[in-house]
């Protein structure tokens, strides 16, 4: 079921903050504020606002892999995926590094 965006106006924001602070908090959705009958700011809770920051970045990061994987024919196994990723939690040289320099 589609979230309906709650608008209301920016006088609000001083006449019935608490509200909004409610709204907010409860709802973990944006409330819209309006100033003579266009939209003028958005206010969120800090843990929404968090969350879309993460959100962002996760995409971002998705994106960026995207891109280097479609500028590489070069794939990795699962298992050699996992030994490189051990290889970087142990503090050792990734298998990429040992391979190349073995070269």
């Amino acid at each position: 079921m589609p979230v309906v965006p709650k608008i209301r106006p920016v006088s609000d924001l001083r006449n019935k903050f608490s509200d909004i602070s409610r709204i907010v908090h409860e709802s973990n959705e944006p409330v819209y504020l309006t100033k003579n009958g266009r939209g003028d700011m958005v206010v969120m809770s800090l843990e929404t606002y968090e969350q879309n920051l993460f959100e962002t970045e996760i995409y971002l990061k998705l994106k960026e892999a995207e891109y280097q994987a479609a500028s590489s024919k070069k794939r990795y196994s699962h298992t050699e995926a996992m030994a490189e990723l051990r290889n970087i939690i142990n503090g050792d040289k990734p298998v990429t590094q040992k391979r190349k320099s073995n070269v």
